[in-house]
């Protein structure tokens, strides 16, 4: 649709020098998600697979645990000006016999691109809501975690234009990044994945990582378990509370993945190391 970026004219100075010229930057637009017809939330995303975004974010709301609990997905005729179609409302009609969530229990609150779950859920109740039993088996090379960021990197097209965008990959234990997605929110990169990987009847996702551009979060840690997850690797800092959520909920968290150095914050086993031994407990 073209709506990822756009061009803005911008003073730039370089060197003590102004000039006039246009720059791109990221899209970020509202996007309504309705139920059965009745609104269910607003998150503001980067247009674009915006069916994987619905899937992801249903999942992660627990509305939705199988591609078949949704009959149908369109776009909203009529939602903008003059009657036209913004492709910024979503109207999703769940299968037959799946009800939406109560009126009380909605989130009807406009969710911003920094927000992904707005103290909706606490870590037991995460631990308890998850249908997917951590894989305690999974084996990864620490060479293969290292080299997630650079393979995430290399696909980030819309943050090459603009530099704004986060992105969240799934990669297998072999290196390969199987599908990888960009917004302004970090929380709707990871449910565009993750609703990718439901669609596509990947669920659980037991032997994938999860790679993201960002910070570890207490909601991408939220969102990793909840898709069965063994491990999610971040090119930054985490949260205290992410890291307690993954302790718990047996997720291999690991964060300042760069170059060729990483800090793994709970359940180290995962990771083997070239000489083939695993890394130590603390």
């Amino acid at each position: 649709m073209g709506r990822v970026t756009r061009r803005y004219p911008v003073l730039r100075l370089r060197q003590g020098s102004l000039t006039r010229a246009p720059d791109t930057v990221a899209v970020e637009e509202p996007l309504e998600v309705r139920l059965n017809g009745e609104s269910f939330l607003v998150t503001m995303r980067t247009p674009g697979e915006d069916i994987d975004l619905i899937h992801g974010l249903l999942h992660s709301e627990g509305v939705i645990a199988d591609p078949a609990d949704v009959a149908a997905a369109r776009y909203c005729d009529g939602a903008g000006p003059d009657g036209l179609n913004t492709y910024n409302v979503v109207d999703v009609q769940l299968r037959d016999g799946l009800a939406p969530p109560e009126a009380g229990l909605r989130r009807n609150v406009l969710t911003t691109s920094a927000c992904g779950i707005c103290g909706t859920t606490s870590i037991d109740q995460v631990v308890q809501t998850s249908r997917f039993v951590s894989d305690q088996s999974f084996r990864v090379a620490s060479r293969v975690v290292l080299d997630g960021p650079q393979q995430l990197r290399a696909q980030q097209r819309t943050f090459d234009k603009t530099g704004g965008l986060h992105a969240a990959g799934l990669m297998s234990v072999e290196g390969q990044m199987l599908c990888v997605r960009e917004d302004v929110g970090r929380h709707n990169a990871v449910d565009k994945v993750i609703g990718w990987a439901l669609r596509e009847r990947r669920l659980p996702l037991s032997e994938l990582i999860l790679c993201v551009s960002a910070r570890a979060s207490f909601e991408l840690t939220q969102k990793a378990v909840l898709a069965g997850l063994p491990m999610l690797a971040a090119v930054s800092a985490p949260s205290s509370l992410a890291v307690e959520l993954a302790d718990q909920a047996g997720l291999t968290l690991v964060g300042f993945v760069r170059g060729d150095s990483l800090n793994v914050y709970s359940h180290p086993d995962r990771i083997v190391v070239e000489s083939h031994e695993p890394i130590p407990q603390s």
